[in-house]
């Protein structure tokens, strides 16, 4: 036992003492990466230092440490994809990467990691690639800080920034995505979470979700994008903290939900969005101390969704608070703060005495015939919304908050 000890430990600092670092640069005497790469050996370090690199599709297949001496840039020359992992344990760090090719088969990155573990991708900038950085099949890998910037103008012309395909153990985290189809893309990835990234500006959706279960994303911001966040044939999700803001279009909304079931969205900000939340067939998902505001429709829930439960919620100035397509209503709504609620607190408990229906007569109207919506701020609209209130007739009587907060909960 002891022999076998020793002999490990033996091997463990012949292996570090072993480990060199080899510096890349004009001035070195190794001048191009591709020769780097091929001299070294698992565990070593390669410093690549400040200047240009156009020498194709860098592949990485060995365990190695790749670092970027002031942001060295690596051109795929709109012709290769730029950086190519397929070794385990590989981290890449402080490069300049851009110009990759474009194809809609091959699906050329500036930074893929090809059925790896433990490979990290750190503070690098990425720039006009047709998809940032893909992880396909991998586990256990890190992508934090980088920047990743592409000019899509239409969505099968570009990719998506940070692509995820059939992987476990991600973590997603300060990254910065503009530009691209999806900023963040995940499909069949799971216990993963997706941490303080900033996505704007992209041509679809700021992230999407297909079929990843039991993932986390928190403290995100999705800002001006077609639209926000699309979580769809997915369960046990957790939504914390995050803004999602300015999502304008026809179509646009900032979380879709569809085919989820078995998740709890807490503490987000919906700021300005057409729809701020879109549901269809959502089930058993609890809404909590969200703050809904100046959106086109705050909520639309359509009768498909059932034993959801929203709780404690502000809704501040939304054109329309709720809206659904039935008379069917399974859903629960208890003590959430109505802007619009115009009823009295005759004991001073802070609840209303009254209990408030959200979803009005016009929003009823516009399901039905979009185009009503030029009635918008007109008499005949206030007179008919006031009759409502006195004698229900048209919307769901079951479609209510029987407990108004009278004051907007500090969220």
């Amino acid at each position: 036992m002891k022999n076998s000890f020793f002999i490990a430990f033996f091997l463990l600092v012949f292996q570090i003492g072993t480990a060199t670092t080899i510096e890349v640069g004009t001035t070195c005497s190794v001048k191009r990466i591709m020769q780097a790469l091929a001299m070294a050996k698992n565990g070593d370090t390669i410093i690549v230092n400040g200047g240009t690199y156009k020498e194709g599709t860098i592949v990485i297949e060995k365990k190695i440490v790749f670092i970027g001496k002031n942001f060295p840039v690596l051109d795929g020359q709109k012709k290769y994809e730029v950086l190519s992992v397929k070794a385990d344990n590989v981290v890449v760090r402080g490069f300049k990467i851009m110009n990759s090719g474009v194809a809609s088969l091959e699906d050329p990155c500036g930074i893929k990691v090809y059925n790896r573990t433990s490979v990290q991708i750190l503070n690098n900038y990425l720039e006009d690639n047709f998809f940032g950085i893909y992880l396909q099949n991998c586990t256990n890998c890190i992508i934090k800080n980088n920047s990743i910037i592409a000019f899509g103008k239409a969505e099968q012309l570009i990719g998506n920034g940070i692509h995820c395909w059939k992987s476990q153990n991600l973590q997603i985290i300060g990254n910065r995505i503009k530009g691209h189809r999806d900023g963040i893309y995940f499909e069949f990835v799971t216990n993963s979470v997706i941490w303080r990234n900033i996505s704007t500006q992209n041509i679809r959706y700021g992230l999407h979700f297909m079929f990843s279960n039991d993932d986390a994303y928190i403290s995100n911001v999705f800002k001006n994008n077609g639209a926000g966040v699309a979580v769809m044939f997915t369960k046990n999700v957790k939504m914390f903290n995050n803004t999602f803001e300015e999502n304008w279009g026809d179509s646009a909304y900032g979380l879709l939900l569809k085919e989820i079931s078995d998740s709890y969205i807490f503490n987000n900000k919906f700021i300005k969005n057409t729809s701020a939340i879109y549901m269809e067939g959502a089930s058993r998902i609890k809404l909590e101390k969200n703050v809904f505001e100046a959106n086109g429709w705050a909520m639309k829930v359509q009768a498909s969704c059932m034993d959801n439960e929203l709780v404690n919620n502000n809704f501040l100035g939304n054109t329309f608070d709720i809206s659904t397509n039935g008379s069917l209503v399974l859903n629960a709504f208890n003590s959430n703060y109505w802007d619009k609620y115009e009823g009295y607190d005759l004991d001073k408990n802070g609840v209303g005495d009254v209990p408030y229906h959200p979803l009005s007569l016009f929003a009823v109207l516009t399901e039905k015939n979009p185009s009503s919506m030029l009635l918008f701020r007109s008499f005949m609209i206030t007179l008919l919304d006031k009759s409502e209130k006195v004698l229900p007739s048209i919307t769901p009587d079951n479609f209510i908050d029987k407990t108004p907060l009278m004051k907007s909960l500090r969220l």
